[in-house]
């Protein structure tokens, strides 16, 4: 829910770059402070779906920071256009997460040496009754939602020193239990145990595993899709703050986990919804 100092960055602000979302002026981003860390600089960070929504304001958000940030996505058109606009120091690969293969030759060619941070935020949410679910829908959506999680870790891991960080994103959602998402809230309760268990494994080697669950985040498909005027006055009245929540706010979150600063951190799940539930 790292680095160089804003000025030495190239990149476009936000709202020039594909896929940024404009919100009301009474926005709590209106009162916000750029995140502007000390530690990113030319070190190596993955993340995954990386070509829209939260995941494209994590690889900002990193790249601000001047880290070499390798992004993957399904979408060839929005991660290329990403990268474009981005320019140096932004590489993306349209890869399927659901085969090992392209996970595992997309990791070995991201940079040289070693991999400080991987964010797993790649993720589908289909809403689907349990009476529809086949059983090919419930493989598939824990093929891309939490078997991909694993693979990416295995491969970053073996890249990964002291002081290297993992974040997972896994939902509000699972605290919530929506009808009609089971299949999706499983995978993202199997996402809060891999962490947890991962956290043991490798915390010897000094490397640090936590879990990101966003609220209702209004990425630009969720905006077009479901988040009505009503689903607005209900998402105010839930959150103990009730200003609605950006990319760019859950990406601040994940750049805290990936830095030094949250070192004494490590198997723990942050609730980033403005006090909607509770963990």
């Amino acid at each position: 829910m790292g680095s160089t100092p804003a000025e030495r960055t190239n990149s476009p602000p936000p709202s020039a770059l594909p896929g940024a979302i404009s919100l009301s002026p009474l926005h709590s981003l209106r009162h916000r402070q750029p995140v502007n860390l000390r530690e990113f600089a030319d070190r190596v960070v993955l993340v995954t779906g990386g070509a829209n929504g939260i995941g494209t304001a994590i690889v900002r958000a990193f790249h601000n920071q001047g880290a070499n940030v390798f992004f993957c996505d399904q979408d060839g058109a929005a991660g290329h256009a990403l990268a474009k606009a981005l320019g140096d120091r932004a590489s993306f690969r349209q890869i399927d997460l659901r085969k090992e293969r392209e996970i595992v030759r997309w990791i070995a060619g991201a940079g040289k040496g070693r991999i400080h941070a991987l964010v797993n935020n790649a993720a589908r949410d289909p809403r689907i009754a349990l009476s529809e679910t086949s059983i090919d829908d419930w493989d598939d959506l824990f093929a891309t939602n939490l078997r991909a999680y694993f693979l990416t870790c295995r491969e970053a891991a073996k890249r990964m020193q002291r002081d290297g960080s993992i974040v997972n994103l896994a939902s509000i959602t699972f605290h919530q239990g929506p009808a009609k998402m089971s299949a999706y809230v499983a995978t993202k309760g199997g996402v809060l145990g891999f962490t947890r268990s991962l956290a043991r494994e490798l915390g010897p080697r000094r490397i640090r595993v936590n879990t990101v669950s966003p609220g209702w985040v209004m990425t630009e498909r969720q905006l077009k899709q479901f988040v009505t005027p009503s689903v607005k006055r209900q998402i105010k009245r839930a959150q103990c703050i009730p200003d609605l929540i950006s990319p760019e706010e859950i990406a601040e979150v994940v750049l805290f986990l990936a830095s030094n600063s949250s070192r004494a951190m490590t198997g723990q799940e942050l609730l980033v919804d403005r006090g909607w539930y509770h963990s």
